[in-house]
């Protein structure tokens, strides 16, 4: 029995189904515009789009933030504290706890 006459190979003896085959596997493996490469570039737009999401929302805080330093009140408690500033005649104490303080080995 030789390979021509095999039962699975009959069909490609006819050129269409042959050259549609080879058409089919050159889309989607080979070619510039192929399946692979567009799977690639769905998966790296789903990534982009999830970050730009994370900065949509970072630059919303952001402005909450501004909108806060425009007011005396929000400026006042920024300044004291990120900068620990402080009134005239008044005393600030900062309290760390243990689990917020540096040591040898986090370093």
């Amino acid at each position: 029995m030789g390979i021509l006459n095999h039962k699975l190979l009959k069909p490609f003896r006819n050129i269409f189904i042959l050259i549609s085959a080879v058409f089919i596997v050159w889309m989607l493996f080979f070619d510039a515009n192929s399946w692979l490469i567009h799977h690639e570039l769905n998966t790296d737009i789903d990534a982009l789009e999830s970050e730009k999401e994370y900065y949509q929302k970072e630059i919303e805080k952001d402005n909450k933030a501004i909108k806060n330093l425009n007011n005396e009140e929000g400026l006042e408690k920024f300044a004291r504290e990120e900068y620990y500033m402080k009134r005239e005649n008044e005393e600030i104490y900062i309290i760390e706890y243990e689990d917020s303080l540096k040591t040898e080995d986090d370093e």
